[in-house]
């Protein structure tokens, strides 16, 4: 069965190039011309798997788009923007942005980001076990995170994040090491990214967001409390 992908943009030329690229790649593709039409397409079609999301378009942009995405889905966006200000690639990523790409680009190159992207996202074709500590579950085959029985929405990098810090957990990581292990791809942006998703992956956490423990001037910690005698 086809995977289903939704670019969104109110250039014409610039949805028939993608839609072109994906199509040739094996894709299904939806169109909408902006983010009002975006939601509509999403929500009659339950089953599209990735939104391919410019952020200039009238009537609802792509940072509102995305957020009202993110009220209720976790489908991974892939990010469109002319800008290439570290400040709007900071801001997608509070937003539960999971790619960012700046304009212009190599449609192949968005192709092979969305693939990555899709490959990560479940149908059991990510995961490969699951993960237990303190009251906090993650099922990587089920894409899914429980903490004490109760569901928690994350982002698809909130939990590659998740599933990596229990993946290591005791082990001092840079902000590198974490760029280069979840984002999955030589990233030259700005490392404050990891924060900006440590801080929202706490913040759904809950009280479970303290095991994630801050290393001032080197990265992040996950420490699971040693099981009583």
């Amino acid at each position: 069965m086809e995977k289903k992908i939704l670019v969104v943009d109110d250039e014409e030329r610039m949805r028939t190039l993608v839609r072109d690229f994906f199509r040739r790649s094996g894709y299904a593709v939806l169109e909408a011309g902006d983010g009002l039409e975006a939601l509509e397409r999403l929500d009659r079609h339950r089953d599209i798997g990735l939104v391919i999301l410019d952020v200039m378009m009238p009537r609802l942009d792509g940072w509102d788009t995305a957020r009202e995405i993110r009220k209720n889905s976790s489908v991974p966006i892939i990010m469109l923007t002319a800008k290439s200000d570290e400040s709007d690639e900071l801001r997608g990523f509070e937003l539960g942005i999971d790619e960012y790409v700046t304009k212009p680009f190599s449609p192949r190159t968005l192709v092979a980001r969305a693939e990555a992207l899709l490959r990560r996202t479940g149908n059991g074709e990510a995961g490969n076990g699951r993960l237990e500590t303190a009251g906090i579950v993650v099922d990587q085959n089920a894409h899914t995170v429980a903490i004490d029985g109760r569901p928690v929405e994350l982002s698809l990098k909130e939990f590659e994040l998740l599933t990596y810090f229990m993946e290591n957990s005791g082990i001092a990581l840079s902000r590198e090491q974490i760029l280069n292990n979840v984002w999955n791809y030589d990233y030259f942006g700005d490392p404050r990214t990891v924060d900006t998703h440590v801080k929202k992956l706490r913040s759904k956490m809950g009280e479970k967001g303290e095991l994630i423990q801050t290393i001032w001037g080197m990265g992040y910690r996950f420490t699971a409390p040693k099981p009583q005698p």
